[in-house]
């Protein structure tokens, strides 16, 4: 699972779980105010188009706005990795 070796690409799905649908700067800036910095642009969309490629995120246009929402795999393996991460913090407890 390729797209797991991005921390970046995982917050983006986590954001797209909890919110639902997000238009692209809306998104921008809800991983900027969680992460305390702003993210340049060209590397923000790049990660993105990785996500909609891979079929983990649906990009449509709604008027000149792209959107974005978790795809049914996307978040599956969202959900994959949490139990991982859950498990591995269990069996260090």
């Amino acid at each position: 699972m390729q797209w797991l070796q991005s921390g970046r690409r995982r917050d983006l799905c986590v954001v797209l779980a909890s919110a639902g649908e997000l238009r692209g700067q809306q998104l921008k800036s809800q991983l900027e105010s969680r992460y305390e910095t702003r993210l340049e642009p060209r590397s923000f969309y790049d990660s993105l188009s990785a996500l909609v490629e891979a079929g983990l995120v649906e990009k449509r246009t709604e008027g000149v706005h792209d959107v974005y929402v978790l795809t049914d795999d996307g978040e599956k393996r969202l959900r994959e990795h949490y139990e991982w991460v859950r498990n591995c913090l269990e069996e260090g407890s």
